[in-house]
């Protein structure tokens, strides 16, 4: 649709209202801050959420594999070594380790609380990328050398310890004896402590040497699972095929996705209804330019009768008023989408402001699962949502426009 220089004009004009018009210039300022703050919104929300996804993938791809190889006789893969060894000539296979773990009670001198104990060889460390940026010089020697123990940030916060201090580990793995069962009880000695940005396992997790791991889990030459580390993760599915033709059938094999199924499609579904949510701010926004405008029509009829007597067109017309409602729109997407992206660069600014100014921690890990706010900014996503915005403005100005094309000139005039 091209407009010309009259009807541009002529809109612009209409745009700007007189004092005695302070209704309906107040309405489309309403109309425009509704759009602005929708479109700012959706981005904000759909930035966060694609941040939490993209954030969560990362580093539960940076702590465990990318497929994971159990047993479906019993608990325990074994033979592991002989596997491990016709996987990793597989193509694109970067990496297989081993994994023991299993639940414990740690206690400190003051306290106690429920832990995950993971047992990895040393060797393996480097594959879970993460941990192991997160680990000290220190802590990687200690592991190394002196056999000591990983322990999570928050973990060590909550028990009062730190690098040298002595913990102790109670598992109900223990030795059948004639007066019953005794729980495998073990003092370990904290050699580092990690942070990888994940609420649960710097809560939870404790990572133990093989050796000291199979001790004190009971789980000598055998596996509870093999972490598989692909070159590619793209290629998962292909390898989860091959392996599953070629390995024996007693082995079940799962991978990344479906281990977190659950979790991924609940943050899929909550971005979707997110985005249908708040995409009614566009909407109302979009009603009240309908509003507006038909005040403006009614408004202006008089001016619509006499451009109508000097020749104006009803295409003429509905292009005046159509570019009045589509220019709100536009405007009101235009400065909604520079404010989204600016809130969704600094989004973790915000919450930490937001947090010192309301004295409480919002968004607390303990739920979301991360210690920041993550934000990824699709310019795919952003595009739709700038497009959908404009074409709702666009419906929402041509019902009043074709409204203004039906006004009758001498009706109109004959009570002027």
């Amino acid at each position: 649709m091209v407009f010309s220089k009259a009807e541009q004009f002529l809109a612009f004009r209409y745009l700007k209202s007189r004092r005695e018009e302070g209704f309906i210039s107040i309405s489309a300022w309403f109309s425009l801050i509704g759009i602005t703050l929708g479109v700012a919104t959706l981005i904000v929300v759909m930035s966060v959420m694609n941040g939490f996804r993209t954030e969560l993938v990362n580093r539960i791809l940076g702590i465990n594999g990318h497929l994971m190889i159990y047993s479906q006789e019993n608990n325990f893969v074994k033979n592991y070594n002989s596997i491990a060894k016709q996987v990793i000539n597989f193509e694109n296979v970067l990496a297989i380790t081993p994994q023991v773990e299993g639940q414990a009670l740690a206690r400190s001198k003051t306290h106690i609380t429920g832990v995950m104990i993971r047992g990895a060889r040393w060797t393996d460390l480097p594959t879970k990328k993460l941990l192991w940026k997160s680990l000290s010089k220190e802590a990687r020697a200690n592991y190394k050398n002196k056999k000591q123990i990983l322990i999570g940030n928050r973990l060590a916060r909550k028990l009062h310890v730190s690098i040298g201090d002595k913990i102790t580990l109670l598992s109900a793995n223990g030795v059948v004896t004639a007066l019953g069962l005794i729980p495998q009880k073990q003092s370990f000695v904290i050699g580092g402590v990690f942070n990888v940005g994940m609420y649960e396992y710097d809560e939870n997790f404790i990572y133990l040497p093989w050796e000291k791991a199979e001790s004190f889990l009971i789980t000598s030459g055998k596996a509870h699972n093999l972490e598989i580390f692909l070159k590619n993760p793209d290629e998962t599915q292909k390898i989860k095929n091959l392996i599953q033709k070629e390995m024996n059938k007693g082995l079940k094999i799962l991978d990344w996705k479906e281990k977190n199924n659950a979790f991924i499609n609940a943050l899929n579904v909550e971005k979707n209804v997110m985005f249908l949510i708040l995409s009614l701010i566009i909407l109302v926004a979009a009603f009240n330019i309908i509003s507006s405008m038909i005040m403006l029509v009614n408004d202006k009829k008089s001016d619509i009768a006499l451009l109508r007597t000097m020749g104006a067109t009803k295409m003429t017309v509905i292009k005046i008023f159509i570019l009045v409602g589509f220019s709100i729109g536009f405007i009101g997407t235009f400065f909604g989408t520079l404010i989204g992206i600016y809130l969704s660069v600094n989004i973790e600014v915000l919450r930490q402001i937001l947090s010192f100014l309301f004295s409480r921690e919002l968004f607390s890990p303990e739920v979301y699962f991360l210690t920041h706010m993550p934000s990824e900014i699709n310019f795919n996503e952003v595009f739709y949502i700038i497009v959908t915005s404009l074409i709702l403005t666009l419906i929402a100005s041509a019902i009043p426009s074709w409204k203004a094309s039906k006004v009758m000139p001498a009706e109109t005039l004959r009570y002027e």
